[in-house]
């Protein structure tokens, strides 16, 4: 990464510090990168992706536009920056290094989903951002616990992928999903009343069930019981 001015020595792109220290002077927290990134975590919650541009970030953090880019190169490292902050997983070794894998498994992936429906900009963010430590620590835990499953090395990457689409799908779907109870009970209705076509799903009240973390976690079963087959 370029160095400002030519006079600093290269920056890393990824902090190696805790992202959310403070050093404060006086009454007001200094300028840092932890703190840009706290701000703009803020912003992006409150706004959305298109909300995020620098100089409201700088208005946020009560600074000049142009004194941002002494911690920041620019929008785009804001965006990556902020996107790993948000997906840090704080699960304690020994609850991934235990020998219940699949409760291990349940654990990170239902807190990358928690983390993502928290901040539901991170969802849209992710497949198209640089993969920062926290989301590339993630996925070392996942492999890991998936190798001392039995998933050969030959199939890893495609259960880690599979898992992977499913967060990312089951996430997607429950943050843009905004019909009221009202609307969901007008389309089983309808659906009752095209149940000659529709016999299956009619039947099981699909358009009514909005338990999504039950769904999520029997859905997570399924797929488990697929990658790593009961012997």
């Amino acid at each position: 990464m370029a160095a400002k001015g030519g006079s600093q020595g290269k920056r890393p792109q990824w902090p190696t510090g805790p992202l959310l220290s403070m050093q404060e002077t006086g009454s007001e927290p200094a300028l840092s990168i932890e703190r840009i990134v706290a701000t703009a975590v803020e912003l992006l919650d409150a706004e959305g992706v298109g909300g995020l541009k620098m100089r409201r970030l700088a208005d946020r953090l009560g600074a000049g536009a142009m004194s941002l880019y002494w911690h920041v190169d620019n929008k785009e490292q804001v965006f990556d920056l902020a996107l790993d902050s948000v997906l840090e997983y704080r699960g304690t070794p020994q609850s991934i290094e235990a020998g219940d894998w699949r409760g291990a498994i349940f654990h990170m992936l239902e807190d990358w989903r928690a983390s993502m429906l928290r901040h539901p900009w991170s969802a849209s963010l992710l497949p198209r951002r640089a993969l920062g430590p926290n989301i590339l620590g993630r996925l070392e835990l996942l492999g890991r616990v998936l190798s001392r499953a039995g998933v050969e090395e030959a199939d890893l990457n495609g259960a880690i992928w599979s898992l992977w689409n499913y967060v990312m799908g089951a996430t997607i779907t429950r943050a843009n999903f905004n019909l009221s109870d009202e609307d969901m009970l007008a389309g089983q209705q309808r659906l009752a009343h095209l149940s000659a076509q529709y016999p299956t799903i009619e039947r099981a009240r699909l358009l009514l069930d909005n338990d999504w973390d039950g769904v999520f976690r029997k859905g997570l079963g399924l797929l488990l019981d697929g990658l790593v087959p009961s012997r």
